[in-house]
């Protein structure tokens, strides 16, 4: 195999698996990281108080490092950043890394390799790099969005605060002051959650409820169950049915309605949604229009006992100081008091350090993102993209992600013609447009369909699982173990050949 200098951008789950997958495989790699940590939204500089996964660990770990047997079956944020940084020392990655460096350029040159500039932010110096492939991986969640209220400058500079979630990371920030979280995902309700045990009042201003998901249904039945297994990703309407999803949602569609019915009913009786003027007032089965959210633990109670308050279907009209107090004036007429207002209002997608020309190739007039499988942009060689993709396996995507990428590397994966990689493209957008209401963080959110997408991964690479395994995946949550021979099988057929 010819071996290959590749550089790597960003050192989350998606750079860590690619450069040890590519190390496997005999190519040379140097991994970029604006950080002083590994971790990507696990870094130390990101976490917000009260991270915590929402898969479980035993589904969230890599194929062939499983997490300590002492960690909790939710981990969090430190924990699995300690995780990441093991998998380093484990896989001899460290020495490969070069922290504290941001990526300030990268250009393509007609031979097709690739010029990277980069600034050591510590020592203030930049320096050039040169690769025969670029695979970037600095992921969805790289660049925290924060609307633009209006008052903001006034309120700031009296004295009131206003940061992303992943830029809250002491709770110290909230002692006795006014909090307002903006927005009803994981990461606002898990920061609202925190704060609420030191701030004077809490209030998370909600634009539309979504539905969240018990981490034990009834308090018993783990959400992995329903959620986590192949037959919970047919519950929800895939680009293209076949086999028991057809059955689903054709002939069996009662059967399907009947399960997601039944969940909704749980979640609704167990959270308490009626009594709180919290029912999303829509079907369940939504949830797969965006990201599936988890309860926080203690959230529901807090809210009824009136420690969290949520301003529901509402959004901040404008920030004003009164007498240096700070207020926020929603949308709905009421007024609140916001000393510190924390947003957890997602992320923009965007890769600044490719020239504009470049960027205007790989992303389409609505700012979308044109991967062929989430991975490579049509027509542009030696690029590839790994972990552009929001999903429940989001680690296994990577890693399998990172498989694909090495075999099409090699020459041995065979792509389809690039109108055809165009068709694929335009239906998997147009599918995504539908099903979230024009709401997939630019083409990049595939949930809850996680599996579908390391399935079409493994066909691509004529790798497939033993239909025992595939069977028991369908009852049973996913066991990240069930790919660790995808590696050696390939690396086999490589070395074979």
């Amino acid at each position: 195999m010819t071996s290959l200098h590749i550089g790597i951008i960003g050192c989350g789950f998606a750079g860590l698996s690619s450069a040890k997958i590519f190390k496997t495989f005999g190519h040379t790699v140097t991994l970029f990281e604006k950080e002083g940590d590994v971790g990507g939204v696990w870094s130390a500089s990101r976490r917000y108080p009260g991270l915590t996964t929402q898969n479980v660990r035993s589904t969230y770990a890599l194929s062939d490092f499983p997490y300590p047997k002492d960690y909790p079956e939710w981990p969090s944020g430190e924990q699995v950043q300690k995780y990441l940084h093991s998998y380093c020392e484990k896989f001899s990655l460290l020495a490969d890394i070069r922290f504290n460096h941001l990526v300030t350029s990268a250009t393509q040159d007609e031979d097709g390799r690739w010029h990277v500039q980069v600034t050591d932010t510590h020592l203030n110096q930049t320096s050039d790099h040169v690769f025969d492939y670029l695979v970037i991986c600095n992921g969805i969640f790289s660049q925290p969005t924060i609307p633009a209220f209006s008052g903001s400058k006034e309120f700031i500079k009296q004295g009131g605060k206003i940061c992303h979630t992943s830029e809250f990371n002491n709770i110290d920030q909230a002692h006795g002051k006014h909090v307002a979280v903006v927005g009803y995902g994981k990461s606002s309700c898990d920061v609202a959650q925190a704060v609420s045990s030191v701030s004077a009042s809490t209030t998370v201003v909600a634009r539309s409820l979504i539905w969240k998901v018990p981490k034990k249904l009834f308090n018993a039945l783990n959400y992995k169950y329903l959620l986590l297994t192949r037959l919970g990703e047919a519950l929800f309407e895939y680009i293209v049915l076949r086999g028991a999803e057809a059955f689903l949602h054709g002939p069996g569609n009662r059967i399907r309605k009947s399960m997601l019915g039944q969940v909704q009913w749980v979640i609704t009786k167990q959270c308490k949604l009626n009594e709180l003027g919290l029912h999303p007032q829509k079907p369940f089965e939504t949830i797969a229009r965006s990201t599936v959210s988890l309860v926080t633990d203690g959230f529901f109670e807090n809210i009824k006992k009136g420690t969290i308050k949520v301003a529901k279907n509402t959004s901040i009209k404008q920030l004003k100081m009164v007498d240096g107090k700070g207020q926020a004036e929603l949308d709905n007429g009421d007024t609140i008091a916001a000393d510190l207002i924390i947003c957890g209002t997602g992320w923009h997608q965007s890769v600044p350090f490719l020239e504009p020309d470049m960027n205007a190739k790989i992303n389409d007039d609505q700012g979308n993102f044109r991967l062929y499988r989430s991975m490579i942009p049509v027509g542009i060689t030696n690029l590839a993209f790994n972990g552009y993709n929001s999903s429940f396996f989001s680690q296994l995507n990577c890693e399998i992600g990172a498989l694909w990428i090495v075999d099409l590397i090699s020459g041995k994966l065979e792509l389809p013609h690039t109108t055809t990689q165009n068709q694929i493209i335009d239906e998997r957008l147009a599918w995504m447009h539908k099903r979230t209401d024009g709401k997939h963080c630019k083409g990049t959110n595939i949930i809850p369909f996680s599996i579908h997408h390391i399935d079409e991964l493994l066909m691509d690479m004529k790798l497939t699982l033993a239909p025992l395994t595939r069977f028991k995946q369908w009852l049973m949550p996913v066991n990240p173990g069930d790919f660790a021979s995808a590696t050696k099988k390939l690396l086999r057929r490589h070395q074979g050949s």
